[in-house]
């Protein structure tokens, strides 16, 4: 910070706040005013405005200098400074010139002068709100007014997990303490490591270990145990962007949350426990399988699944819910294994089966329609393989599309294990997943190709997050930044140089997969030969984390949320530790058959059981969270198209296919009758309900509504079309308003309306519906919550 001036001088640079507001909101108000005086200059109001804009002009003149002198005393500088200032001395000379063209003693103004006048009080108002803006911007971060909306930056940071301040509030134990300078030194890894660690020490300041943060930097300790207040680093971190004190001094500022739990910490003493970096604050879930002995057959439970969900349920004084009636369960099967609703046909064909074993024989009978589920769980692993058919990196070879060698895995029911080692050790045709995105120009250590296919491979494959360990060691786990570099090393052709935030060490990375239990990695070998024996080790029945985390993910596309969450996280605590293992050992047991795992969650008592609503997606993924049932999910982007094409009208066209996966299936087979939204690349439409960018792994999507969903449902371009052809063509089928409803409802709900809807929609359609009604209609049915939930 500078020397202070001359105290006048430092004094009246301070009133420059005060004094600023008047012409901001005097000069708004009065231009807000004038335009009601468009048509009469001489209005009533005339004088009203004339005193403010007299006012505003003399406070916006008398700010400019005080506000050069505030900067000159307070030692700020920058962009948004200068901006700030110079802004504020043109719009001074607005305001001067305003003062000019005033009408004096009450005259009156001709026309030219009018436009005049009028112009520069418009100008000036403008100039005044821009100039308050970065005002505003200096005295509380760039981000003061947008930081509380929910498209914030800070709200769509990737890696930043939600910090909770309550948790530190009481006594620590030593349990919290540990959880707590986790937390802080995650907030300093992200924010200091680039100048304050080994790899860089400005200032003579490292803020990476212990020994050096209590120590300080050549201007002295940094913080003082106990008094935040008083501690230099609370009092840099609180700074406005453009100060020369401020810290971080490159990049963005810490968020509020972050500079109140550096705060916290340090009222809380500093605690910094001897050994941290030895001891793990996470839970770290057990590598190797686990096949715990089913519990004994009860009367009512035929699947095994049944018998570890009842031992929770009297746990935790849980009571079964009801089993689903058939109309549920057909349309949850078939959205689950196809994606696409069953007709009213299929619905009155299955309520008549006599059969008591029809559930499992229709379950069995649409995993077999191949083609159907194949394109129905494209899209998932199209999201978890960063697969698409258009988009960055295609053009110029620095990306893959592994679309067919997916398709006919799928469809053929490649066995897990196989499936997995073609996306590790590649053909030709499956390389895209590892290969990455080869992006153009400069990138950052972390997003090389080699550290990519680490990343890539460590969230989708075993369930774990390496991000953050391949900038440095992690703060949300125990992996190091030395282990995801060796990890990362298996992929590369060469060996790897270790950069810590982007700062090259000068060490070389070893190879070696994950867990030595594993095995080892030959680091002289071909990348190939690495890629070889990685993939032999990663799938070997051992490797009980591979297998816990497929199923967790078939469990929560199936079930609505995973047994253990987020299913990138497989260290996380499960619900139920005995169901999970138990599972995936039975997976391995059955040769590693998705459809068998599908067909054992849909056939089981729980799946068939009502549906479990919440009131907030906190709800669902809460620490404490107690399965209930299955909870209910809405349709994603590909089913409610594909739901709507195939009732109303097509959605897409034979030209939006992307990928035409018809061409590999026999040719007695029949293709759909609309093409399925899977096979299209995306667009505002399938953005809008949920289809993530593929560019980087999805392996979640948000099941929540979202205004953008609700304006593209109500006034989308694509399908507000589609709901006109449908009513036209349905407008010449059905003369009859009854016979229309009934149709309709049948074919979207799997049933009659009821008396009321019934009556509802004959008094909109009239005696003779048009093509206008019929369309108002479909819109009220396919908004439905009845349509759009799996229930």
């Amino acid at each position: 910070m500078q020397e202070n001036g001359f105290w006048l001088w430092e004094f009246m640079g301070r009133l420059h706040p005060l004094i600023v507001h008047f012409p901001i909101a005097l000069l708004v108000v009065a231009a807000v005013m004038e335009l009601f005086t468009f048509g009469k200059f001489n209005s009533k109001i005339r004088p009203g405005i004339l005193l403010l804009t007299a006012i505003g002009a003399v406070s916006a003149i008398l700010a400019a200098p005080m506000g050069w002198l505030l900067a000159a005393n307070e030692g700020t500088s920058g962009e948004v400074l200068d901006l700030h200032k110079w802004i504020g001395v043109g719009t001074a000379v607005l305001s001067g010139f305003i003062l000019l063209v005033l009408p004096k003693g009450g005259g009156k103004l001709n026309r030219s002068q009018i436009k005049v006048f009028r112009s520069a009080l418009f100008v000036t108002a403008i100039g005044v709100s821009v100039t308050g803006h970065f005002g505003g911007s200096l005295t509380h971060g760039e981000d003061f007014l947008t930081e509380v909306l929910p498209i914030s930056s800070e709200g769509m940071s990737i890696e930043s997990a939600p910090i909770n301040l309550t948790v530190y509030q009481e006594e620590l134990t030593p349990e919290k303490e540990m959880e707590l300078i986790g937390e802080v030194r995650m907030v300093l890894a992200h924010n200091c490591y680039k100048c304050h660690s080994g790899a860089k020490i400005e200032g003579e300041l490292r803020l990476d270990e212990k020994e050096f943060v209590f120590a300080g930097g050549e201007n002295g300790k940094i913080l003082i145990p106990g008094n935040p207040g008083e501690s230099e680093i609370v009092r840099r971190i609180n700074l406005n962007k453009n100060h020369d004190d401020v810290m971080p001094s490159k990049g963005n500022l810490l968020n509020k949350k972050e500079r109140e739990l550096i705060a916290l910490w340090i009222e809380k003493g500093a605690p910094w426990p001897d050994g941290a970096p030895q001891q793990s604050v996470f839970r770290v879930a057990e590598l190797a399988p686990r096949k715990p002995t089913l519990p004994s057959g009860k009367t009512g439970f035929e699947n095994p699944i049944d018998l570890w969900v009842d031992d929770y349920f009297k746990a935790n004084n849980l009571e079964w819910n009801e089993v689903v009636d058939d109309r549920t369960y057909l349309k949850r099967i078939y959205m689950d294994v196809t994606g696409l609703l069953p007709s009213p046909q299929e619905l009155e064909e299955f309520r008549n089966d006599p059969s008591p074993l029809k559930r499992e024989i229709w379950l069995e009978e649409l995993l077999n329609r191949n083609d159907d589920y194949a394109t129905h769980w494209l899209s998932f692993w199209n999201d978890a393989l960063r697969n698409d058919y258009t988009g960055t990196g295609y053009i110029t070879n620095g990306r893959f599309n592994i679309s067919d060698w997916l398709y006919t895995s799928l469809r053929d029911n490649k066995p897990y294990d196989q499936f997995v080692k073609e996306l590790i050790n590649p053909t030709e045709k499956s390389k895209g997943f590892i290969a990455g995105i080869r992006w153009r120009g400069t990138v950052n250590a972390s997003q090389r190709t080699e550290m990519q296919a680490a990343q890539n491979v460590g969230q989708v494959i075993l369930g774990l997050n390496l991000k953050c360990a391949s900038c440095h060691d992690s703060f949300v786990s125990d992996w190091k930044l030395e282990e995801a570099y060796a990890f990362a090393n298996i992929f590369a052709d060469s060996t790897l140089e270790i950069s810590r935030c982007e700062i090259p060490t000068g060490k070389m990375a070893k190879t070696e997969i994950l867990w030595e239990e594993l095995g080892s990695i030959d680091s002289t070998a071909t990348k190939a030969e690495k890629l070889r024996q990685l993939a032999d080790k990663l799938v070997q029945p051992e490797n009980g984390r591979m297998y816990r985390t497929i199923v967790n993910r078939i469990w929560k596309q199936m079930m609505g949320r995973g047994i253990v969450e987020p299913v990138d996280e497989m260290d996380n605590e499960p619900w139920s530790q005995d169901l999970l293992d138990w599972m995936a050992s039975e997976f391995v047991d059955k040769g590693y058959d998705l459809k068998a795992l599908i067909f054992q969650i849909a056939s089981s008592k729980i799946y068939q059981s009502q549906s479990i609503g919440y009131g907030s997606y906190d709800e669902v993924m809460a620490d404490d969270f107690k399965f209930k049932g299955m909870v209910k999910k809405r349709m994603t982007a590909e089913e409610f198209s594909d739901a709507v094409s195939g009732i109303v009208y097509p959605l897409f066209s034979q030209d939006d296919i992307k990928y035409n996966p018809y061409e590999l299936q026999r040719p007695e087979l029949p293709t759909p009758s609309f093409a399925r939204a899977a096979l299209v690349a995306n667009n505002p439409f399938l953005k809008a309900l949920g289809r993530p960018n593929r560019e980087i792994v999805s392996t979640s999507r948000d099941t929540q509504g979202s205004l953008l969903q609700a304006l593209e449902l109500t006034n989308g371009e694509r399908l507000n079309t589609a709901l006109q052809k449908g009513a036209k063509q349905w407008s010449t089928q059905f003369e009859d308003p009854e016979k229309l409803t009934e149709e309709l409802y049948l074919k979207a709900l799997n049933r009659k309306p009821n008396e009321k809807e019934l009556t509802i929609a004959l008094e909109s359609l009239g005696e003779k519906p048009d093509a206008a009604k019929i369309q108002d209609l479909f819109w009220a049915v396919i908004l439905l919550p009845e349509f759009q939930m799996v229930e």
